[in-house]
């Protein structure tokens, strides 16, 4: 395998460790960025330009259903359901900002007004947290998008419909973006004793 090759998190208890140490040090804007990754498998450009409107209505005060977006890379509008565990990390996102409207970009720079955090900050801040808790394999922000994937694929999503949440062409496609290896395949051999 191409160990240069961004990869997946494939062990649900390092999605764990990834999102309580964020929050252990009072991370809750990388908490929240992680964790609307992993659940969203929106690419980083996509993730770092939301503004709170796009997730929150404002009239009505509540969490939308839905993220709908033109996605930056393919220029394909998509509609995203925002799960439990997505709404959660928001909803500590919110509650930590002081200034929280419509126009405001979700993951806040220190630098200027209304900026979001660009790539390079967010590349660090999820490979420095995978550094630091040893969590094997080239994990970057385009694991977080993997992730989701992978983790579907695991949980019996059928491929067609993983393939087309990424826009893939091929299932050989969606598998070689997955990272789905022989140790992947064996633990079905393993799993299932007829």
């Amino acid at each position: 395998m191409d160990m240069q090759k961004t990869q997946p998190i494939k062990d649900k208890r390092d999605i764990q460790r990834l999102k309580q140490y964020y929050l252990d040090k009072r991370q809750v804007r990388n908490y929240a960025l992680f964790t609307l990754g992993v659940n969203t498998s929106l690419r980083i450009g996509d993730l770092l330009a939301l503004t709170w409107g796009d997730v929150y209505n404002f009239k009505c005060r509540q969490f939308r259903d839905h993220i709908a977006i033109t996605e930056q890379k393919t220029g394909k509008s998509n509609q995203i359901a925002l799960n439990r565990e997505a709404v959660k990390a928001l909803e500590l996102l919110k509650e930590s900002q002081d200034n929280v409207d419509s126009d405001r970009y979700i993951f806040q720079s220190r630098e200027g007004n209304n900026r979001h955090i660009d790539r390079t900050q967010a590349f660090h801040i999820i490979k420095n947290a995978a550094a630091e808790l040893q969590i094997n394999g080239t994990i970057s922000c385009h694991s977080l998008r993997k992730t989701f994937g992978y983790h579907a694929w695991k949980d019996g999503v059928p491929p067609a419909l993983i393939m087309s949440i990424y826009n893939h062409s091929s299932l050989e496609i969606t598998k070689r973006y997955l990272s789905i290896d022989q140790d992947d395949k064996d633990m079905v051999f393993l799993k299932l004793n007829l």
